[in-house]
């Protein structure tokens, strides 16, 4: 019998040590898939979910059907808003909210800003240039909507505070900075840069896609003005499940949303001739909730909630690391450049990497159920799920993109 190979060694080793190993078993199985690397893009389902929305087809819309609305559905955006604040973002109750998609979230909470008495005399938006591009477009569009002007962070390898601090000013109105950077993995220095920003007047939207349910977030304690994220990431919500957003409490009766829909007004079901806003955080929601697109959030939450938010952050440094470390051994000298910083403390869930043939690669490799996800340029992201990526499944993914590149040599 051929001896496991080294990696394979410390990949077993490492699954065999895993606190969190248990877990892998409450997703569905992946079928062909032998390296699910993309969970950065969109969680696996678990298998509460499954049961969750086979069981609501039935039992509740099925049995239930309008009467579902004064029965639960009318406070899910809300419930499941208080669900996601507690377990994931380190927030009270009544400043969370399910929306729609990210896109629409971040629009309502950048207008209601711009609004505000203590920045309408501000013209200026600070975001940086390699922040995704929903986030650009959108600002891009609000700028020249209300008369501003963006002044953009040219930083590639992440925002750090002594960028922020050249960039913000007593014109800034807000600032929009992703958590996590999308591409490469990146993570910003959250509280710090908040603190900055508050301190020459500034309030910040924090995007939290890459972050929320990946590791630990205290949006109260870090005095957070508002923040957006979507739920089909390390939330598992499915695709296209909705956003939620977050207000901090003392700013939510203050900011009034631009999307003026009749489920956020203060008594939806009078009908009444003129939109008058709900006094809490149900202002911000806008039309009538996706339900069944909350059901799988709610199931990955019970999950997130018994292993804990630290101990997953510890399995996603782990899970980086040997990603990291294989990666220098394996694919370095093969001309792939790691984008991801090194330090752990500075990084997301997904590790970057770089050759000017992945975009060949990931289309060999996604044939053979090996599945990371491709951004261009030339960049494979490494998107690990602590909760349901092994440390084989790294090992098995990098060997592959090893194994093609020297096909190609």
């Amino acid at each position: 019998m051929t001896p496991p190979s080294a990696p394979a060694a410390r990949a077993a080793a490492l699954d065999a040590a895993d606190p969190l190993a248990r877990f892998r078993d409450e997703f569905v199985p992946a079928g062909d898939v032998v390296a699910y690397l993309d969970g950065n893009s969109l969680g696996r389902p678990t298998k509460a979910a499954a049961e969750r929305l086979a069981r609501f087809a039935t039992d509740e819309w099925g049995t239930r059907l309008i009467r579902g609305w004064d029965e639960s559905w009318y406070e899910l955006p809300l419930t499941l808003g208080d669900r996601i604040g507690a377990v994931a973002l380190g927030a009270a109750p009544g400043q969370a909210f399910v929306g729609e998609s990210t896109t629409v979230v971040l629009y309502k909470l950048v207008r209601a800003v711009l609004d505000l008495p203590e920045v309408a005399g501000r013209d200026e938006i600070v975001v940086d240039s390699q922040n995704f591009p929903t986030d650009r477009y959108l600002l891009e569009g609000i700028a020249a909507e209300c008369g501003k002007r963006l002044v953009w962070i040219d930083a590639p390898g992440g925002v750090t505070l002594d960028a922020l601090a050249v960039a913000v000013s007593d014109r800034t109105a807000l600032v929009l900075l992703s958590h996590v950077a999308y591409r490469s993995g990146h993570l910003a220095d959250l509280p710090e840069i908040t603190r900055l920003a508050h301190e020459r007047g500034a309030l910040v939207l924090w995007d939290l896609c890459h972050s929320v349910g990946a590791m630990p977030l205290e949006l109260d304690a870090w005095d957070v003005d508002v923040a957006a994220g979507c739920t089909y990431k390390y939330l598992n919500g499915g695709p296209g499940s909705p956003a939620f957003g977050y207000v901090r409490a003392d700013l939510v009766e203050r900011l009034r949303q631009p999307i003026q829909g009749w489920m956020g007004a203060a008594a939806p079901f009078e009908m009444g001739p003129a939109y008058e806003p709900h006094a809490g955080i149900r202002r911000f929601v806008s039309g009538t909730p996706t339900i069944t697109s909350m059901l799988a959030t709610g199931a990955m939450l019970d999950l997130i909630d018994e292993a804990g938010t630290d101990a997953i952050r510890a399995k996603s440094e782990l899970l980086t690391a040997f990603a990291l470390e294989l990666a220098d051994e394996l694919l370095v000298p093969h001309g792939v450049a790691v984008t991801t910083p090194r330090d752990a403390a500075r990084r997301g869930s997904h590790v970057t990497i770089d050759h000017p043939a992945f975009e060949e690669v990931v289309r060999e490799l996604w044939a053979t159920g090996v599945v990371p996800d491709f951004r261009r340029p030339h960049g494979i992201r490494l998107g690990l799920s602590p909760l349901s990526t092994s440390f084989d499944e790294v090992r098995i993914g990098v060997e592959a993109v090893r194994d093609a590149l020297e096909r190609r040599a």
